[in-house]
């Protein structure tokens, strides 16, 4: 087992691209654990005195518009990325694992029913999908959630399913339904868990376009509320002041695009060690 561990590190860490993406997340996830340690300044604290001022020792890259750190306010929008992103994924991959797996096992008309109603929702562009339903149901940090959970349901549901297909005949599979076992446990117990692997590399290349989203949304003004810290909300807030405060809208950007790069990155890191055919072949 442990021989095993040490090969599967091995594998993921092989490259230094996959390390370093590792160590940024690994980064903005201590700032959105402890920003109130990482933040040297209150991000809703205003200084209309101070606003749009260049880096100094006490606003390491500056303020906003209504004085507030931008640093700070980027450090505490990391609680937001991270939030979102998790928990919209685990949104999706629950519900799109549940209907991949039904429908892979019993096939026939039950297939047929869940991957249509899949297909007609993949005929609406996920962001318009999000948009609506912010339209509908309201702007908050769980509606948002609920929502970009919901639209990335179709691949995690198509992705199960393929899996299922090529599992369900394996004798093991077979091996269960002769000792009587029901179909819900023979799905749980002995299907689920060999069609893991890509869902875990989905689910965490995922992440990245999750948080994405939440940016695009927030840009757009249709996602997180102000005050609260968004990263995107901010791009779209220094879009207007690009050439007398370039860092209130970079700086925001640059975090957006190292967190969802690093998290790509490392999703394709984990799928060469979790692919025995790949793992072999490096």
């Amino acid at each position: 087992m442990k021989k095993r561990g040490g090969q599967f590190l091995a594998v993921l860490f092989g490259r230094k691209i996959v390390l370093v993406s590792f160590l940024i997340i690994l980064f903005f996830a201590f700032c959105a654990v402890a920003s109130p340690l990482m933040a040297p300044c209150d991000p809703y604290e205003q200084d209309l005195t101070n606003r749009l001022s260049g880096i100094s020792a006490e606003h390491w890259l500056g303020t906003d518009q209504i004085g507030r750190d931008l640093y700070s306010r980027i450090v505490y929008g990391s609680r937001v990325a991270f939030l979102v992103g998790i928990l919209a994924v685990f949104v999706a991959a629950l519900f799109g694992c549940a209907i991949g797996l039904v429908s892979g096992y019993f096939g026939g008309w039950v297939d047929n029913v869940l991957m249509r109603l899949i297909e007609a929702q993949m005929a609406i562009p996920p962001l318009i999908l999000a948009l609506a339903l912010v339209a509908v149901f309201g702007r908050s940090i769980p509606m948002l959630i609920l929502v970009l959970g919901i639209s990335a349901i179709p691949g995690f549901a198509r992705m199960m399913r393929g899996q299922v297909l090529s599992v369900r005949e394996m004798d093991y599979v077979a091996a269960s339904r002769i000792r009587g076992n029901s179909n819900l446990v023979t799905m749980v117990r002995h299907i689920f868990p060999n069609c893991l692997s890509p869902i875990i590399v989905i689910m965490t290349q995922s992440i990245g376009g999750s948080i994405l989203a939440e940016a695009g949304m927030s840009f757009l003004g249709a996602g997180i509320v102000p005050p609260t810290a968004s990263w995107g909300a901010m791009v779209n807030d220094g879009y207007s002041y690009i050439y007398d405060a370039p860092l209130f809208a970079l700086a925001p950007g640059v975090a957006i695009i190292l967190l969802v790069l690093a998290f790509n990155i490392f999703g394709d890191g984990l799928r060469d060690a979790l692919d025995p055919r790949l793992r072999n072949a490096l």
